[in-house]
């Protein structure tokens, strides 16, 4: 399903000859083309499939000028490429309050997609690239680098009008070269993260093998709900859409009396799961897999494995694995026949 794109403009800044940094901006906003309709959808795609993103909203002790420029824009006392300039211009005032040499493309959309309506804002690079025309002749063009996306949030405005409270509307891509995009992309927004999205996602994987531990079922019946899950998360963090506690309840096995649920199960943990979170791409591996390393080890293997190929034994705390991978078994054969000599 592709995004409904509604506006969609690009500004600049840039570091000029004197050192200083410039804010070039765009004189009004693209017609929309489907040129840019599949640009804000790839965009869309990049952002969703970035693995670590925050969550959070407009906080009370931060400079409120940028949720004072979108409320303008709301009310229609600016309109978007007014409010981008207004915008970008902040942001420019962030990066310098910052001390820091920041430049690049930046971008603003305004979108609908599966009935939400969103704001991006990315600040992305660009590369040039030499290209040849079908008469051989070369030319030289800038390319925005959208896989190397690192500064951008995305504002549910839907979630603002109808529930600000939650504070939960606005989601961001965490982390660049050891710094937090906070640095002066959150200032200039305004946002407080909420929930620890990475938190939350590993926490979750650990509960659902709790939870599935309590159950009395096969392993077999096990490793089937655990696969339910796991397809239900990849779906999630591949839309770019939030986990729901209330639709995992419904894949995981319970008992016919309610309270043996696994809504209820989080209710009753020392500290419960938020009833919803931001997917997080690089969990699948955990939910999928045993993993752990020490003491000259390193051993991973899929969890469907155990009980089956892999046994362990907990009395004596040993691991029998039962038909080894043919490459790791060749090297054993090899290191045995080697020392016979």
């Amino acid at each position: 399903m592709s995004a409904n794109v509604k506006q969609f403009v690009v500004h600049q800044i840039s570091l000029s000859e004197d050192g200083k940094l410039h804010f070039i901006p765009k004189s009004n906003c693209f017609e929309l083309s489907p040129a840019i309709y599949d640009l804000a959808a790839q965009l869309h795609h990049v952002f969703n499939a970035k693995p670590s993103k925050g969550v959070g909203g407009f906080g009370d002790t931060v400079d409120p000028t940028f949720r004072q420029h979108l409320e303008a824009l709301q009310n229609d006392s600016l309109d978007f490429h007014g409010f981008s300039v207004e915008a970008s211009q902040q942001l420019l005032k962030a990066i310098v309050d910052e001390a820091m040499v920041e430049t690049g493309y930046v971008i603003f959309s305004q979108y609908d997609y599966l009935a939400t309506d969103y704001l991006m804002i990315a600040m992305l690079d660009a590369k040039e690239l030499v290209t040849v025309n079908n008469d051989l002749e070369l030319s030289q063009n800038r390319f925005l680098e959208l896989s190397k996306m690192q500064i951008a949030v995305r504002i549910d405005l839907t979630q603002l009008e109808v529930d600000e409270q939650n504070a939960r509307y606005i989601s961001f891509i965490k982390g660049r070269m050891g710094r937090k995009v906070s640095d002066f992309f959150m200032n200039f927004i305004g946002c407080e993260e909420k929930v620890d999205t990475k938190v939350q996602n590993k926490e979750f994987v650990r509960h659902v093998d709790d939870y599935l531990s309590t159950q009395q079922l096969a392993p077999n019946e096990k490793n089937d709900h655990r696969q339910a899950v796991s397809k239900y998360y990849k779906d999630k963090a591949s839309m770019g859409e939030e986990v729901e506690i209330s639709e995992v309840n419904n894949i995981l096995p319970r008992l016919d009396e309610v309270d043996h649920s696994f809504t209820n199960y989080n209710k009753n943990l020392e500290t419960p799961l938020e009833e919803k979170f931001q997917a997080d791409k690089s969990m699948l591996n955990a939910m999928n897999k045993f993993s752990g390393a020490g003491k000259g080890m390193s051993l991973s293997f899929d969890k469907k494995l155990l009980g089956d190929n892999i046994h362990y034994d907990k009395s004596s705390d040993t691991l029998t694995i039962v038909g080894l991978p043919p490459n790791l078994k060749d090297q054993l054969i090899k290191s045995v026949q080697g020392g016979s000599h």
